[in-house]
């Protein structure tokens, strides 16, 4: 479904130390918004639905909702380090337009709820 890359999975990791519950997961989500309609949701999660979706990848357990899980198919996480600090990237393939900030985006099937920047 998704791929978390190492560099990725090390980075959230770290970031779960700093969590006061020490139970969560990584949740991944698209919901409406942004200039091209569909955003990204990633964050911590310790609820599981009956809907999600529950994949491991490198040593992490990923949640993703039904809703999400078709627009999120074949998408890379990554985690980039540079001379300006570091941060998560996208690569979604399904993806067919993206704003110019890099923050949101729209698939040939889901067009989302596209917002004024």
């Amino acid at each position: 479904m998704i791929t978390v890359t190492e560099a990725a999975a090390a980075q959230v990791k770290k970031m779960m130390e700093e969590e006061e519950d020490q139970n969560v997961k990584l949740r991944v989500g698209v919901k409406g918004g942004g200039c091209s309609g569909l955003s990204y949701g990633l964050g911590f999660d310790s609820e599981v639905e009956d809907t999600d979706h529950i994949i491991e990848q490198s040593g992490l357990e990923v949640l993703i909702d039904n809703e999400s899980a078709d627009v999120l198919e074949g998408v890379v996480i990554d985690y980039k380090q540079n001379m300006m600090g570091g941060g998560f990237t996208i690569d979604n393939p399904n993806a067919i337009a993206n704003c110019g900030c890099g923050s949101s985006f729209k698939t040939a099937t889901k067009t989302g709820t596209p917002e004024d920047c």
